[in-house]
């Protein structure tokens, strides 16, 4: 059984793509994460059945963000294909509508606090309050834990100021922005090792294209892999 704390991103264009890329990695990988990008090239239609025919667990991340009723709705109607994490803003008022939407499915509400993809300079463009980043991402979490979710997602440069919160005590951390060493960074601007990211404190890292650009995608994702499983990968005191 692969260790599902790897989530591979199937960031390809279609179900199609996602399908091929899946099968070559084969029982190396248990866990994908379909994004908003490939909604419209049967998104859905993969994760049910990378989930239902082959097994496998499924995070869907549309980093859900309306008014309370619409959240609650759309995630009432993603309950029922029996997926395993999805994201919302961190705003409490959509983490509460995700919860009642998700009602008693086993469904996890992950919150998103700052996207990994922004530094200080992006979010005073977009008019956001002034103050270092990781102070920003410990107040939204907090609010978003206390708002009842499941877990949280985070740079991995947070996940250690995340995991020694009170509130996040039996919660989820996953953290994309993760890039083995000597990957190109693309669009992420704070990352770490996958050894790194769960050192500090995450249950799962996410990683795209580093396994899929790869000329041998199992191969890639296998060297990830064996660096969860190094000594590197330990948390301190455990």
């Amino acid at each position: 059984m692969s260790d599902d704390r790897l989530i591979v991103a199937l960031d390809v264009p279609n179900a199609i793509a996602g399908l091929e890329l899946a099968g070559k990695l084969g029982d190396a990988v248990s866990f994908y994460k379909i994004g908003l990008g490939m909604l419209t090239g049967g998104g859905l239609a993969l994760a049910n059945e990378l989930k239902g025919e082959h097994g496998k667990r499924i995070f869907l991340d549309m980093k859900l963000f309306d008014i309370g009723a619409t959240v609650e709705a759309a995630v009432r109607g993603l309950a029922q294909f029996e997926l395993d994490f999805l994201t919302v803003h961190g705003d409490p008022h959509v983490v509460r509508a995700a919860q009642e939407g998700k009602g008693g499915s086993d469904l996890k509400i992950l919150a998103v606090t700052v996207l990994t993809s922004l530094d200080r300079a992006d979010l005073d463009a977009g008019c956001i309050k002034p103050g270092d980043i990781r102070d920003i991402v410990l107040e939204r979490a907090i609010n978003a834990l206390n708002a009842g979710a499941d877990g949280l997602i985070a740079s991995p440069q947070e996940a250690s100021l995340l995991r020694a919160l009170p509130e996040a005590e039996g919660k989820l951390i996953v953290t994309p922005g993760v890039r083995p060493a000597g990957a190109d960074l693309g669009d992420q601007k704070r990352v770490m090792t996958p050894a790194e990211a769960i050192a500090n404190g995450a249950d799962h890292v996410v990683v795209g294209r580093p396994v899929w650009r790869a000329e041998d995608p199992r191969a890639a994702a296998q060297a990830i892999l064996r660096e969860l499983a190094s000594p590197q990968a330990k948390r301190p005191n455990s």
